[in-house]
């Protein structure tokens, strides 16, 4: 199994950045497909982004699309998420998944991090 560990979350202002990171360790990081997932006070998981063991293949919300980006080097074991014109809306817990198949639904990953607190003042 996989274990991960979010950082890079913070307090910022309406249309700010910020990158995210997720450092893995245990199994090789390509072994499996990656998502970030995002929860809000009060609200279902949202899928955000995700990408192919190989990277090759992407996969965004619609609410982020244009706006965020997903990366991964696995060599280095880590995956990132480029956040970038951020809103409001965006404000919640971002968390890093793994999974081995591909996949846009959150509930479908199978190992999770501990989430790190995004905060989008207006």
């Amino acid at each position: 199994q996989v274990q991960l560990v979010e950082s890079g979350g913070g307090l910022v202002q309406t249309g700010a950045s910020l990158r995210l990171s997720c450092a893995a360790s245990g199994r090789t990081l390509s072994t499996y497909a990656m998502g970030w997932i995002r929860q809000a006070p009060g609200k279902e998981r949202e899928f955000v982004a995700a990408m192919s063991r190989t990277g090759v293949t992407t996969f965004y919300g619609d609410s982020v699309k244009g706006r965020f980006t997903i990366s991964r080097d696995n060599a280095e074991s880590t995956v990132y998420l480029q956040m970038n014109s951020l809103k409001p809306e965006d404000t919640a817990v971002y968390y890093c998944a793994a999974t081995k198949s591909l996949t846009t639904i959150p509930y479908s990953y199978d190992y999770w991090g501990q989430g790190t607190q995004v905060t989008v003042s207006s």
